[in-house]
């Protein structure tokens, strides 16, 4: 009997669907990925990322405020770090105020600090403690949880959290592992896949369907926060017609199984 490669281990990653009312109903602010990456590369992503061991330090206890219930504070402090580092915006106010940072206030720190923590110069936790700072963690609201299948090579354990945009922040890409910045309707980009001039993986593909169903960000916040987040681990099954992805029927996307077409972007979820 030939020995079974064992399992990957599916590694921490966090990622956040950051949404803004627009005139034709909410905006996501979505990535397009560099296609040297090797995730995703050239698809169509909200910004996310691995969570970094410094992202689980007990500090941030003092740093972020209470996250409430629901994943490990690493995964929210992740969340927190890459809507700075990938969308270039800040969810954060000055230690004992109420509201969020203003939108200049903000951008002059996405312009002193931005490329010297995505060059590894500085961390996240520095940037918090150098300015005083206290991360909206509050704002978070767990939206999703996806696992990549066992039958894929380079998996991640995936949660994601909902939030609405600092007021008037615009965001831009990082320039690296992006390559383009844009707020795009969910229906937008689901018709921009459908016609072939995006590419989305299979979560971002649910997420944006489930996010479709919304008029509003409160609307999306409310459903959001009053909905259980249940696990997806995708089952893929191969067919003649392409990948029949099988998942729970409990997870509230509608169905319970996909099917993605042979010439569909590659699994990575």
């Amino acid at each position: 009997m030939p020995d079974q490669k064992p399992k990957v281990r599916p590694r921490p990653a966090a990622t956040v669907v950051i949404l803004r009312d627009g005139r034709e109903g909410i905006e996501a602010f979505m990535v397009v990925r560099h296609h040297a990456i090797d995730f995703a590369s050239g698809a169509l992503v909200f910004p996310g990322g691995k969570v970094d061991a410094e992202d689980a330090d007990p500090v941030w206890t003092d740093l972020a405020s209470s996250a409430g219930a629901g994943p490990d504070r690493s995964f929210v402090v992740a969340a927190a770090r890459e809507t700075f580092e990938e969308a270039g915006l800040v969810l954060a106010r000055r230690r004992g105020a109420q509201g969020l940072l203003g939108a200049d206030e903000a951008h002059q720190l996405v312009q002193r600090y931005r490329a010297p923590l995505v060059k590894g110069e500085i961390t996240y936790r520095d940037l918090i403690r150098n300015e005083n700072l206290q991360v909206a963690t509050e704002l978070m609201v767990p939206f999703a949880h996806w696992i990549t299948p066992d039958v894929v090579p380079k998996r991640f354990d995936t949660h994601f959290f909902l939030v609405a945009a600092p007021v008037d922040q615009l965001g831009a890409h990082d320039g690296g592992e992006s390559v383009e910045g844009l707020w795009i309707t969910p229906r937008q980009a689901l018709r921009e896949a459908d016609a072939g001039t995006r590419t989305l993986v299979f979560a971002t593909l649910m997420n944006l369907r489930k996010l479709a169903r919304y008029s509003s960000v409160a609307e999306a916040v409310l459903a959001t926060r009053s909905s259980p987040v249940v696990t997806v681990m995708p089952r893929v099954q191969k067919t003649a017609d392409g990948r029949l992805m099988h998942i729970p029927e409990a997870a509230g996307y509608g169905v319970s199984q996909v099917l993605m077409p042979a010439d569909s972007a590659p699994m990575k979820s």
